[in-house]
């Protein structure tokens, strides 16, 4: 693994970007963005993930996690294997209007990379930054949730529903939030 994609302290809140290779619309369907939900529960349950912050664009995911148990890039590249197979299986299983062609753009991708994977679903790295200050993690976060905005999406962060912008809404939250963090 290059050393740019490593992360020194994964306690400290890290922001990540894991896009889809070619910048393929996936996230436009409920049942993948399910599937993203599904497993980033299992690693908060299950790998000590703690996650800070989320959107899924259509494309891409941005969020800002930390864990105190496992590696963040062991925990991230098991994310994305699982997700990959996940997301194929379904791409396979359910009425999808794009299934020839999805496939065969991440059967391409696995093709120029020759690992002997069948299929490519996210592009290699997850461009990771360490959020040390509280302006970077508040700078972030705002980033995240207005990102949809910035894209002519929505016209409110609040209308985004794949975003933790509701959770930032309830003061409890981020009342709770904060302490967490400053609690290191």
């Amino acid at each position: 693994m290059s050393e740019r994609y490593k992360v020194k302290d994964g306690s400290v809140p890290t922001f990540v970007t894991i896009t889809v290779v070619d910048w393929i619309d996936l996230f436009t369907r409920p049942v993948y963005c399910k599937i993203i939900d599904d497993s980033l529960a299992y690693c908060i349950a299950n790998k000590g993930l703690r996650e800070h912050a989320y959107v899924y664009m259509t494309s891409h995911i941005h969020l800002i996690e930390s864990t105190e148990k496992e590696e963040l890039q062991h925990i991230i590249r098991d994310f994305k294997k699982h997700t990959s197979k996940t997301i194929i299986e379904a791409i396979i299983e359910i009425p999808e209007s794009r299934r020839e062609w999805l496939l065969n753009k991440f059967s391409y991708a696995a093709d120029r990379i020759k690992r002997g994977k069948n299929y490519k679903v996210w592009q290699d790295g997850f461009h990771p930054v360490l959020l040390q200050t509280t302006f970077m993690l508040e700078q972030r976060i705002k980033y995240i949730h207005e990102n949809p905005m910035e894209l002519e999406l929505i016209d409110h962060p609040r209308s985004w529903i794949n975003s933790s912008y509701l959770a930032y809404e309830d003061e409890n939250y981020v009342s709770n939030f904060e302490l967490s963090i400053l609690a290191r």
